[in-house]
Order: C-alpha cells, then structure tokens, then sequence
C-alpha cells in the first residue's frame, strides 16, 4: 500500500471507513452465500423450482383472460407471488439462519473483537440481500419470459413501482431477518424455526394458493405481514389490471403496500435495536 493512500485512509471519517469496509463485506457475504449449496437451493434457486412446478403442472388450467382476450397462464398468474417469495427468502429466511449459525459457532464473537465497524458488518448483509435478490428475479424473470412465454410490462411506469416495491420489500425483509435471528437457541436449530414461519407466511399470502380463495378471516391475518403486501404489489406490475377485482379491496392500493412495508420496515428496527447481540446472553 501506497504512503499516499495510506495516508488518506487516515483521514478518512469513521463513517466514511464503516461504508467502505461495508462495501467490501458485500462482495465477501455474495461470495460465501453462493459457496452453501443447501442455502443456494433453498433460497436462491427454490422459487425458481416451484415457479416451474407451477407452471408446467397447471399448465392447461386458465387464470382468466386480459381484455384482449389472451389467456392468462399459471406461470403468468404464479410469477409476480414467486418474486415476492424471492424477496422474503433472500432478506428473511437467510439472514435469520446464516447470523442464527454465526452467533452460535463463534463467528460474531470473534468479528465483536475485530476492527469492523458494527455498521460495516450490517451493510454486509443487507448488501447481500439485495444483491442475491436481484440475481433471483432476473432469474426468474428471464425463466418466466424465455421459458413460459410471459409477458412482461411495457410501460416504465410499471418497473418503477417494481423497483420501489422490490427495494423495501428487501430492507423489510432483510431487517426481519436480523431480529427473528436472536429467535432459534442454536444454529443446528435454526433451519427448524425459520424455516416454518416462512413456509407458513408463504402459504397464507397468496403465493402458492389465489389470494382471492383463502377465508376472508385468513386474508385478513395475512394482511397484518409484510408478505401479502409485496406479492400485490408484484401482482400489480406483471398480471392485467383485469385481475385487480381478486385482491381484497379490488384495488392495488399502492400507497397501502408502502405504508405496510414501511411500518414494518421501522418495526423491524426496533426489534433488531432491541434483539441483537453479537453473543447469546445463555451462552
């Protein structure tokens, strides 16, 4: 290392250094989530397998029909629910597993006792939720398009409603992640905690069933989660509007979806404000 750069890392601000330590913790966290095969397949790649599941097993059944007349298929109809579970997987289900594994081998005891900022190590891994999130929906978009044949969106105005609902859907979920991490007492134990409350959420806020056929009681315990709410707002951008009678309100209630996902988003920052520890107290 240069006198030069050496030099201006001295003066650099501790905010300054957490964000680019930050960013280098992004690209170590990418490198390790794609080096766990089981974590790969049952976050990465598992909405991928089940949009197919989906696609082909229900491919001579009808999901109505846009104005023009052209039918809309099960991969169309399942599509925009895949991405959404996406998201929830990525941010969610494993950060609550992988820091649930750190705290129990050690791992965050050690970082604890090393110069990364507290900040950098958070940046890290909210850094990968949005980039293994990305990677998947162009994934899945790409499958949905090439494969299947769906059509996706024309008008920009649709995209930026993906990109604001994808965005906060990740941070919300990634967040939620953190907190719902101090949940299992070891990391043998995690994969059976939050495996569970994913599999249920996804279940109850129309991902692998219509929204429309669940009880209005069930759909109304959904709505209290942040799932429901990123899978109509992908719904909203991929499926004709013909479809917005399904949903609860007959509407996509686009400032709703923010304000969930925003309140939840504070929420889950308070939990992890007041959950997180870089060791467990019984430990």
């Amino acid at each position: 290392m240069s006198t030069t750069t050496t030099a201006t890392r001295r003066r650099e601000s501790p905010l300054a250094r957490a964000v680019r330590l930050g960013g280098l913790r992004i690209g170590y966290e990418v490198r390790a989530y794609f080096r766990q095969g089981d974590t790969v397949f049952f976050t990465f790649l598992f909405p991928v397998v089940m949009l197919t599941i989906f696609s082909v097993s229900f491919s001579e059944a009808s999901f109505g029909q846009t104005a023009d007349g052209d039918e809309i298929t099960a991969a169309w109809f399942f599509l925009p629910a895949m991405l959404a579970a996406g998201v929830l997987l990525s941010g969610l289900q494993n950060l609550a597993i992988d820091i649930a594994v750190e705290k129990s081998d050690g791992t965050l005891k050690r970082l604890a006792g090393s110069p990364l900022p507290v900040m950098s190590y958070f940046i890290g891994k909210l850094g990968q939720s949005f980039v293994t999130g990305l990677l998947q929906a162009a994934v899945l978009l790409l499958l949905g398009f090439t494969v299947f044949q769906v059509p996706l969106p024309e008008d920009p105005a649709n995209w930026w409603v993906f990109a604001w609902v994808f965005t906060l859907g990740v941070l919300c979920s990634a967040i939620l992640g953190i907190a719902l991490s101090a949940v299992p007492r070891s990391g043998k134990s995690a994969t059976a905690v939050v495996i569970p409350i994913t599999l249920v959420l996804q279940f109850i806020s129309g991902v692998y069933l219509r929204f429309s056929d669940l009880p209005e009681w069930l759909q109304n315990v959904a709505a209290v989660f942040p799932l429901k709410w990123m899978a109509q707002g992908m719904r909203s951008v991929f499926l004709p509007d013909e479809l917005v009678v399904l949903e609860q309100n007959e509407s996509w209630d686009h400032p709703g979806i923010a304000l969930a996902l925003a309140i939840w988003l504070v929420a889950g920052l308070i939990l992890t404000s007041l959950t997180f520890r870089w060791i467990r107290k019984d430990s």
